[in-house]
């Protein structure tokens, strides 16, 4: 198989944002970035991805959308939220960090991370250093929202990290940026998935051997 093939079955059976996934509608606009923020949180804890992602359409589900309505709920509501989603091992935790990162949102940027953005002004390092700064967001978390938002953030693009470079190698595809970038604009012609889309693709691949041999038994 090509790795261009590899590329293009990967992108058409795993190529789906983990926003797109949890319900986000992404835009560059501050509720859709505020779930990304939460999203990408959940997702950096040592728990299956899909759980995470289950736990981000309940708290959704709950009308936590936003910065003020996840202040306005509860600790006991943001846990039962969670809970619903199965997000059970760090509920309690996860519920303080989350009314604690809303106020801070708030507090630090009138809860718009586009201020953030405009901080930030290209630079990434910047980027994610003002991301680490939410409660319980670490170096993974913050590299997760990267990937995600560079759909609607131009400027972050092609941001393809370590786990989804991990999943190129276990792919047998290039390790550089730039070249998996290359075969996924030549093999997605057809598609209209960017690098957002390349980079949830390739950590699927990272975390899931079924996906890698899935992919190859369709390559």
């Amino acid at each position: 198989m090509t790795a261009r093939r590899t590329v293009e079955v990967l992108l058409d059976r795993y190529g789906t944002t983990y926003a797109a996934e949890a319900g986000i509608r992404l835009r560059n606009t501050p509720q859709p970035l505020y779930q990304l923020l939460v999203l990408s949180d959940l997702l950096s804890a040592r728990i299956r991805a899909s759980v995470a992602v289950a736990a981000a359409r309940a708290l959704f589900a709950h009308g936590l959308r936003s910065p003020d309505r996840m202040i306005g709920a509860t600790w006991q509501e943001r846990v039962d939220a969670l809970g619903e989603g199965g997000y059970r091992r760090y509920d309690e935790r996860t519920a303080t960090q989350l009314g604690d990162g809303a106020e801070l949102l708030l507090v630090e940027y009138g809860g718009d991370l586009r201020r953030l953005r405009k901080e930030a002004d290209g630079d990434l390092d910047i980027l994610r250093s003002g991301l680490r700064r939410t409660p319980g967001m670490g170096p993974a978390g913050a590299d997760i929202f990267v990937r995600e938002v560079q759909a609607v953030w131009p400027e972050a693009a092609p941001f393809l990290d370590g786990k989804a470079l991990q999943g190129a190698e276990k792919l047998g595809l290039p390790s550089s940026p730039a070249n998996l970038v290359q075969l996924a604009e030549q093999a997605g012609q057809a598609h209209e998935q960017g690098p957002a889309e390349l980079a949830a693709a390739l950590v699927r691949a990272a975390l899931d051997k079924h996906v890698v041999d899935d992919v190859a038994a369709y390559a």
